[in-house]
């Protein structure tokens, strides 16, 4: 007994920390390659230095259609070299013209249409678990804890990249996300704000400036036939699979369909 006690009360014996183990004060890292925002000022602010791929990002967003796009751009740009870029429940149809001027060919875009929220998020789960695409983004107004954490676990699994588009109030909400980041309108940009990261605190926005990128006149996203879309709302629980089946289409056949 002894022995014990002697052991146990040394004061001095060092615990090594696991690599996976952060100070709150200290920026992180991640186990999984990251893509360059494209963004300096951002990159610098990021864990590793750009998105993490196997994980959870979210983007909590004041209104679609403010710039999150353009934001997405440098590393959209760089995931369809290679690999397909599936758009889950977007606000609008995919404008094939406009992703084409982005660089961005339409037959590696995937657009995946449903008319039941748990439908989308089986689908996002799927694609995630699937590991075909190189990247991910799904839109979502109302969604349940479990099932973002559903979601996230999902994504680890693979190197996708993952980005999910939230309302700003989703801000004052728990997620397993690591990063979180809002995003308001500002002056030839956005403002960003690292609402969660593995790293310190930062009160202070972050302004991203935009318009430095070629402008287009046509949106990478239009309005959709009533045909092709159904506006419907609802908070519902993660079951895998449905009774009605999710509309896919490769963008450049939607594209095709409107011409007709």
């Amino acid at each position: 007994m002894s022995a014990l006690v002697s052991t146990i009360s040394k004061p001095d014996a060092a615990i090594p920390l696991p690599h996976a183990v952060w100070r709150a004060d200290q920026m992180g890292s991640y186990q999984a390659a990251v893509t360059s925002t494209g963004h300096r000022a951002l990159d610098a602010e990021l864990p590793n230095g750009g998105w993490p791929s196997a994980v959870l990002v979210e983007l909590l967003l004041q209104q679609a259609g403010i710039g999150e796009m353009h934001l997405l751009r440098p590393a959209l740009h760089s995931i369809a070299k290679t690999r397909r870029i599936a758009l889950v429940q977007p606000p609008h149809l995919p404008q094939v013209a406009a992703w084409t001027s982005w660089g961005l060919p339409a037959d590696r875009l995937l657009w995946i249409r449903t008319t039941r929220s748990v439908d989308a998020l089986w689908s996002a789960e799927q694609i995630l678990r699937n590991g075909s695409c190189g990247a991910l983004l799904f839109w979502q107004s109302h969604v349940r804890s479990e099932s973002l954490r559903r979601l996230h676990l999902a994504a680890q699994g693979t190197e996708i990249l993952f980005w999910m588009m939230r309302p700003l109030a989703c801000a004052q909400d728990a997620s397993p996300a690591p990063l979180r980041l809002a995003l308001r309108p500002a002056n030839g940009g956005i403002d960003v704000e690292i609402v969660k990261r593995r790293g310190p605190r930062r009160d202070e926005a972050l302004h991203l400036r935009l318009d430095e990128m070629p402008f287009f006149s046509s949106s990478i996203f239009g309005p959709a036939p009533r045909s092709l879309v159904e506006n419907r709302s609802e908070q519902a629980e993660f079951r895998p699979g449905s009774a009605r089946a999710p509309i896919v289409r490769r963008a450049s056949e939607v594209e095709n369909q409107l011409v007709q």
